[in-house]
């Protein structure tokens, strides 16, 4: 069980006893519509969700060490992109009272060492619907360039949605840190 650590979270597995604190903020209408995904409608919906679908491997609950709390949820998953196929893509969300601080690109600086180092990846994807220009501050704060336009599709929330895909090699990854070293 990989769980791996920054200065201010702390990245696990989800467990199923994190339901109540995924529903307090998976339930705001505002978060999951932003990444393609309904608003939780129940504990029991989330406790269900974190079983079927935050179980899989490479996704993580971001902690908050302060109060040990999950607050939102980073992953790596096989990206459904033509350009990237083969390679991974690396998703997120965050509840809304934690918008704005700095986690959620912490925690993705953290995924990419993970993944360039530990798994030895050659490149990583990330992307954003139009119009999240939250989530896409993100993707650039973490150095990801732009590469192309996904082709819309329908996600869990039944909406179709394109996405601005964005790409960084580990070469790239070695030489941004080293010039923030």
């Amino acid at each position: 069980m990989v769980t791996l650590e920054t200065p201010r979270l702390l990245l696990r597995p989800w467990q199923e006893e994190d339901a109540p604190a995924l529903y307090r903020y998976a339930s705001d209408p505002q978060v999951g519509p932003r990444t393609g995904w309904k608003p939780h409608a129940s504990v029991e919906e989330s406790r269900e969700i974190i079983r079927t679908v935050l179980s899989a491997p490479g996704t993580f609950a971001v902690i908050l060490r302060e109060t040990g709390e999950p607050i939102g949820s980073v992953g790596v998953f096989p990206t459904e992109l033509p350009e990237g196929k083969g390679e991974s893509e690396i998703g997120y969300w965050i509840g809304r009272p934690y918008w704005g601080q700095g986690l959620i690109p912490e925690a993705v600086r953290e995924l990419q060492r993970w993944c360039f180092e530990d798994r030895g990846e050659g490149r990583l994807w990330c992307g954003h619907f139009p119009g999240n220009d939250q989530s896409r501050r993100v993707v650039e704060k973490c150095g990801f360039a732009y590469v192309c336009q996904d082709l819309p599709r329908e996600w869990p929330s039944g909406e179709t949605f394109d996405s601005r895909m964005y790409a960084l090699t580990r070469e790239e990854w070695e030489k941004q840190r080293e010039k923030n070293d």
